[in-house]
């Protein structure tokens, strides 16, 4: 895997095996639901992989909430991105984060689909995965267990997500839509409805 070191997106501010939280630099610049993100470790030869499942934009403060913007004193209306230009310091007291569940790692070049030795510590960097990196992780499978099997995610819109994603990326990209769907029958053999539900998600 490559790994270039531009295209920073955030930084990790919380951590653990089984899923990390990232703050974004700019505000409301979260990757997309569903999205592979790439965090690097202490040690340059190992990145944690992640598909983000929850996006949350709010307030820097503990426990303090955004308040209205969209009236000025005058009594002047604004609206949405007007909003934003009108008040510029919404970048100082709001903060965007997402989280993503570990769906694998890379340790010198080599990509396992399975939880990593050590989580990305916090402040470490987060890059987006670029369509080639993305279309490389999405060459083994092992990763459809691992967030079928999540809890506290929303493990069937986040699975179906991320193999549209990834099979966009791809040059097979109908092909590969058709091994995932032959993956999730044996995976989900005793589970029809729930099959047939993510096969109807995952079309493009």
């Amino acid at each position: 895997m490559t790994m270039p070191q531009n295209g920073r997106i955030g930084e990790i501010i919380e951590s653990s095996t089984t899923q990390f939280i990232a703050a974004t630099y700019e505000l409301l610049a979260a990757p997309p639901f569903g999205a592979l993100v790439r965090a690097t470790t202490r040690d340059q030869a190992l990145a944690v992989y992640g598909l983000v499942f929850d996006i949350h934009t709010g307030s820097r403060e503990p426990g303090g909430r955004a308040i209205v913007r969209g009236r000025t004193y005058s009594g002047r209306d604004l609206y949405d991105d007007q909003i934003y230009r009108e008040h510029p310091d919404l970048g100082e007291v709001l903060q965007t984060e997402f989280t993503a569940l570990t769906v694998g790692y890379s340790l010198d070049g080599r990509l396992l689909q399975r939880l990593p030795p050590q989580p990305p510590p916090v402040h470490y960097s987060v890059y987006p995965c670029e369509p080639p990196e993305l279309a490389q992780f999405g060459e083994q499978l092992d990763f459809l267990r691992t967030v079928l099997l999540a809890s506290g995610v929303p493990s069937d819109e986040l699975l179906a997500a991320s193999v549209r994603a990834i099979a966009l990326a791809r040059r097979d990209g109908p092909a590969y839509l058709v091994r995932v769907g032959r993956e999730l029958a044996r995976l989900l053999k005793e589970d029809y409805d729930r099959l047939t539900a993510l096969l109807h998600r995952i079309r493009p």
